[in-house]
């Protein structure tokens, strides 16, 4: 499993082959300043968690541009297959195995509309077990004990937490999720883009190193292999 860091909550996986975009908010990150071209990007399948703007943004360009099935909530999955994108609807809950392996669609606590206002239905994370490694993509979302199910059927190798606090958990909080997922390891999201949600980096890798943890702050364009 490889897995590339494009700012905010966009991530890219590569997983037996094919190519998962997860939350694409690139084009319009002052972080990213255009050293991302969205054009340029591969993708089979575009991981959607909710419909806030900072990750649906390049969604429906770079699955136009790719022909990239759109994988999400209900009315999501609704809104982007009316303008002729290919989806697969998920909910709380469910399972669904796909060509690079099981995605189970967990509960998140956030809010879900897309910019015009429309009903972005509820928001969620993803459990995705791989052929080698599986993952937990939390998405925006506040500690909830709902992350205790999450290791009672899937061993994560890695999980990806929002850290930026204020819309989301903070680093505090985000240490005491991941012994509720029963993860070590973890890839920080959501922080640094915009002045609510900045971090002290150095601060946040000691936290989680006193609690016996790794915290993984990647550059933009930076990916890691498991």
């Amino acid at each position: 499993m490889k897995i590339t860091y494009y700012g905010q909550s966009s991530f890219a996986l590569e997983i037996k082959g094919k190519h998962i975009l997860v939350d694409p908010f690139i084009s319009g990150n002052p972080l990213v300043d255009g050293s991302i071209d969205i054009q340029q990007l591969k993708a089979d399948y575009i991981l959607l968690t909710h419909a806030h703007q900072d990750h649906t943004l390049d969604a429906e360009a770079i699955a136009k541009n790719t022909g990239a099935v759109i994988v999400s909530n209900f009315e999501i999955t609704n809104y982007y297959e009316a303008k002729g994108i290919t989806v697969h609807p998920m909910n709380h809950g469910g399972n669904w195995q796909f060509d690079f392996g099981n995605v189970k669609y967990v509960n998140a606590i956030h809010t879900s509309s897309f910019p015009d206002g429309s009903y972005g239905g509820q928001p969620g994370g993803f459990v995705i077990e791989g052929e080698h490694k599986n993952i937990y993509i939390a998405g925006d979302t506040a500690l909830t004990m709902d992350m205790k199910l999450i290791p009672l059927h899937t061993k994560l190798d890695v999980a990806i937490l929002p850290i930026g606090d204020n819309f989301t958990m903070g680093i505090d909080d985000a240490i005491i999720a991941s012994n509720f997922i029963g993860c070590d390891k973890i890839i920080g999201c959501h922080y640094d883009t915009f002045g609510y949600i900045e971090i002290d980096h150095e601060e946040a890798k000691r936290k989680f190193y006193d609690a016996g943890k790794d915290l993984m702050l990647l550059e933009i364009g930076e990916g890691i292999e498991l």
